[in-house]
C-alpha cells in the first residue's frame, strides 16, 4: 500500500504499532478480568484452555470460537503465522483480511497459555461491520455465526487472487468419477484456502423431472452437513376436562394428536378418555382469569401451545361465566372496581332463553362443589324492617316478607313489571315466585327479613372488564357474544367460597403414563440427509427439456469428505404448521464414526482414503426456541483431554458428559489425520480457581 492509497496528507499523525511476541497487536489487546498486568505475566496455564467473556448474550459467539479453536490443523495455522503470507486485500467477496486478523489475534490469545479468560470485543466488532444481523447484543445461532465465519477466513485467506469464470457443465452421461474430478477441479480454480483444505467437501445432487423423466446430475462443494432429526408427525397435549356433574373436580388429560391435526381431532382423542361425544365439547384457552380464546371445532392445533392452560367443556350449549370480586373504593373514586379470580366457567345450559332467576339458581348448583350456602336463619339473614315495595329490587337479596298492616299501594300487574325490571344499571335481582293480591284500593304494608345473595349476575364483555347493558324483558337469549359475570362481595367470598377446593382437579390415569422419546442414532440422521425429497413449491427446479420449472425429486449423496466434518443437527424446525426445537437426544460416537457405507466412491478409491472420524468439538444448545444458552465440549489438541467451555468458565470434563440432548453442532476430524498427544494433562495450578483442571462439573 502507497501514501495515495491511504489518502495520507501533509500534517497528519500516523500512529505505527509493532506486533506482541505473541503475534497479536497491542491496541487490540483485551483486559484481563480479575488479573492484573503482572499476574497475567506470572500465570502460566496449559495452551487453550481459555474462556470467553460474555459481553451480553454472546454465549453463541464464544461457543462458535471454541470449536473453530479446538480444530488443529486450523488453529496451528494461525499460531505458527502461516496465514500472514496468505491475506487477501483485494478479493471483493472478502473483509480485507480484518476478520482473518481479528480471528488470529484471539486464537493467539486462548492459546498464549497466560490467560484463564479473555475478552473477545475487538473481534465482536469486526464480526458485527461485516455481518449487520451480529450487531448488538441480541441472541443469535451458532451455526449461522458458524458459516459467516468459516465463509469469511475463506476469502480473507484465498490464494486466488483473480477469480476466472467457469463455466458449469451439467452430467449429460459421463461417468461419475469424470464429473466430480471436473466440478472439483473447478471449485479449486476459483476457491483455493486453508478452509477449503479442511473443511470442504463434495455432494453429488441428482435431481429428476416428474414429467418428462430427465436426470440432472451435478456435484457441489459443502462446507458442513446439515442433518435432519425424524420428526414425529404427532404430539402430545395436557389439557383439562370439565364434566357436567358439579360435584366432580375437573380431571387433567394427557392425549396424542396429529401435528397438522385439528381442534376436532383433540377433541375425538378425548372423548376416548371421557365418552362424552367430540361434537358436544368447547375447548377454551384461559390466561390471567379469562378466556383467551375458544376455539373452533376446524381450527389448526398449531395455534395451541404446550404452554397453554386448555379446559375442554361437554355440552350443547356452553356459556362462559366469569369470576368477579369486588374491590375496595379508590382515593377520589367513590364507586366499586372489579378484580378478576379464580378459573372461569363454561356453563351448559338447558334452552336457548333463560331467566335471570332460572340462571341464578344453576350457577349456584354448578358453583355447589366449593360454594356453600347459608344456612337458614343464619347471620346472612337482617333485622326486620319496611319495606313498602314488595317486589322492588333488592340490591344484594331477596326479601321474605309478612303481612302487618294495610297501606295504599299499586295493582300488582304495575308491581309485577317492577319487580321484573331490575332497576336501571343490571339485570334484575332474582325474586321469590310472585303472589296474586286481590285488587284493592289500599295495599297490605309489610314488614320483611331480607336475605343476601351470595353474588351478583350481570352481562359483560369478553373480557370481563366492563358491563353490558342490561337486556330487557324477564331473561335473555343466549348467543355468541355472551359473557356473564358473577361479582362476589369480598365478605361474601371469603365466607362462602373454598378457594382450595376450586382449584382442586384430579389426574386420569393416562397422565401416568409418559411416552419417553426413543434416542436418535447420528447415522439415522445421515440416512435422512441422504433420503429421496420433492422440491417444495418456493422452489421449483426448470427443467431444459420441458421448458419450465418443475417440482423435481432431489437427492444428494456425499461423494468426498474432508480432514474435518462438521455436522449441524436441525434442532430448530421451521414449517408452515409450527416452530420447535426438537430436543430429541442423538446418539453420536466419540470414536470411529464410519462414513465408508455413505460415500459414493467406487470401492478401489475408498480403500486408499479411510472414512473413520473421531469426535474433537461439540456446540450444545440449552433452552428453547425464543431463547437459550451456548456452551462447548472440546478435546485440546496437545493433551486430548476434554474440557467444557461455559463462556469464561473452563473445566475438565467426562467422556460420558458429552452427549446430551443439548448437542448441536458436531465437529468430526478424520482419524488418519490425527496426531497424538504432545503434553500429558495439566496438574492443577494452586491459584487457578475455575481453570482448567476442577474436579467435576455440573451441565444444566
Amino acid at each position: 500500500m502507497t501514501v495515495l492509497d491511504a489518502c495520507l496528507s501533509t500534517g497528519q499523525v500516523v500512529i505505527m504499532e509493532t506486533r506482541n511476541k505473541d503475534g497479536t497487536w497491542p491496541s487490540s489487546r483485551p483486559h484481563i478480568m480479575r488479573n492484573s498486568v503482572e499476574d497475567e505475566e506470572l500465570y502460566r496455564g496449559q495452551p487453550g484452555v481459555c474462556g470467553l467473556t460474555n459481553l451480553g448474550n454472546t454465549c453463541f459467539m464464544n461457543s462458535a470460537f471454541q470449536c473453530l479453536s479446538n480444530v488443529p490443523p486450523l488453529t496451528e495455522y494461525f499460531l505458527n503465522n502461516h496465514y500472514l503470507g496468505e491475506l487477501n486485500f483485494s478479493n471483493p467477496l472478502g473483509m480485507k483480511g480484518e476478520i482473518a486478523e481479528a480471528y488470529a489475534d484471539l486464537v493467539k490469545q486462548a492459546w498464549s497459555g497466560h490467560h484463564r479468560a479473555i475478552v473477545p470485543r475487538m473481534f465482536k466488532t469486526k464480526v458485527g461491520h461485516f455481518a449487520s444481523q451480529f450487531l448488538g447484543y441480541q441472541q443469535h445461532d451458532a451455526q449461522e455465526l458458524l458459516s459467516f465465519l468459516l465463509d469469511g477466513l475463506h476469502e480473507d485467506l484465498n490464494r486466488v487472487k483473480r477469480k476466472e469464470y467457469v463455466e458449469l457443465r451439467d452430467a449429460a452421461g459421463r461417468p461419475d468419477e469424470e464429473v466430480a474430478e471436473e466440478a472439483w477441479r473447478n471449485h479449486k480454480r476459483r476457491n483455493d484456502s486453508i478452509i477449503v483444505d479442511i473443511f470442504h467437501g463434495l455432494f453429488k445432487s441428482t435431481l429428476v423431472c416428474p414429467a418428462c423423466g430427465k436426470v440432472s446430475v451435478t456435484f457441489d462443494p459443502f462446507c458442513y452437513l446439515s442433518a435432519p432429526l425424524p420428526v414425529s408427525q404427532e404430539r402430545t397435549m395436557e389439557l383439562f376436562f370439565v364434566y357436567m356433574d358439579p360435584r366432580r373436580k375437573p380431571q387433567q388429560h394427557r392425549v396424542v394428536v396429529p401435528k397438522a391435526g385439528k381442534v376436532l381431532d383433540l377433541c375425538i382423542a378425548l372423548a376416548k378418555h371421557t365418552g362424552v361425544p367430540a361434537e358436544q365439547m368447547m375447548v377454551a384457552d384461559v390466561f390471567s382469569h379469562r378466556f383467551y380464546k375458544l376455539y373452533q371445532a376446524d381450527e389448526a392445533l398449531s395455534c395451541i401451545l404446550d404452554r397453554d392452560d386448555i379446559f375442554v367443556r361437554g355440552g350443547a350449549l356452553v356459556l362462559p361465566v366469569y369470576l368477579r370480586e369486588r374491590a375496595p373504593p379508590r382515593d377520589g373514586d367513590p364507586g366499586y372496581g372489579v378484580v378478576l379470580f379464580g378459573h372461569p366457567l363454561l356453563v351448559s345450559v338447558p334452552q336457548a332463553r333463560l331467566s335471570w332467576d332460572a340462571l341464578y339458581g344453576l350457577l349456584l348448583e354448578r358453583l355447589s362443589r366449593y360454594v356453600r350456602r347459608p344456612e337458614s336463619g343464619s347471620e346472612e339473614e337482617e333485622e326486620e324492617s319496611e319495606e313498602e315495595d314488595l317486589y322492588g329490587p333488592q340490591a344484594n337479596g331477596l326479601s321474605e316478607c309478612e303481612e302487618e298492616e294495610e297501606a295504599p299501594g299499586e295493582g300488582p300487574a304495575s308491581q309485577a313489571a317492577e319487580g321484573s325490571s331490575g332497576g336501571s344499571g343490571g339485570p334484575p335481582t332474582p325474586s321469590p315466585p310472585q303472589v296474586t293480591l286481590p285488587p284493592t284500593a289500599n295495599r297490605p304494608k309489610r314488614k320483611c327479613r331480607r336475605r343476601r345473595l351470595l353474588f351478583t349476575v350481570r352481562p359483560v364483555n369478553a373480557n370481563g372488564t366492563s358491563e353490558r347493558p342490561a337486556l330487557p324483558g324477564e331473561g335473555f337469549a343466549l348467543h355468541a357474544q355472551l359473557y356473564i359475570a358473577i361479582d362476589w362481595d369480598s365478605d361474601m367470598k371469603k365466607r362462602y367460597y373454598d378457594e382450595e377446593e376450586a382449584e382442586g382437579y384430579v389426574k386420569h390415569e393416562c397422565m401416568g403414563h409418559v411416552q419417553r422419546r426413543q434416542p436418535v442414532k447420528l447415522r439415522e440422521c445421515v440416512e435422512l440427509f441422504t433420503t429421496v425429497e420433492t422440491l417444495e413449491e418456493e422452489n421449483p427446479w426448470y427443467c431444459p427439456t420441458c421448458k419450465r420449472h418443475q417440482l423435481a425429486t432431489k437427492k444428494l449423496d456425499l461423494w468426498a469428505l474432508p480432514e474435518v466434518l462438521i455436522i449441524h443437527l436441525k434442532r430448530f424446525s421451521y414449517t408452515r404448521l409450527a416452530r420447535e426445537k426438537l430436543d430429541t437426544l442423538v446418539e453420536f460416537p466419540i470414536r470411529d464414526l464410519d462414513f465408508s457405507d455413505f460415500i459414493l466412491k467406487p470401492r478401489a478409491d475408498v480403500a486408499s482414503a479411510p472414512h473413520k472420524y473421531d469426535l474433537i468439538a461439540v456446540s450444545n444448545h440449552y433452552g428453547s426456541l425464543r431463547d437459550g444458552h451456548y456452551t462447548t465440549f472440546a478435546r485440546n489438541k496437545d493433551s486430548s483431554q476434554w474440557f467444557y467451555f461455559d463462556d469464561s468458565s473452563v473445566s475438565p470434563v467426562a467422556e460420558a458428559q458429552i452427549e446430551s440432548k443439548a448437542a448441536y453442532v458436531l465437529f468430526y476430524q478424520r482419524q488418519d489425520r490425527i496426531r497424538p498427544p504432545r503434553t500429558a494433562p495439566c496438574p492443577r495450578p494452586p491459584d487457578a480457581g475455575g481453570g482448567c483442571c476442577s474436579d467435576s462439573m455440573e451441565v444444566d
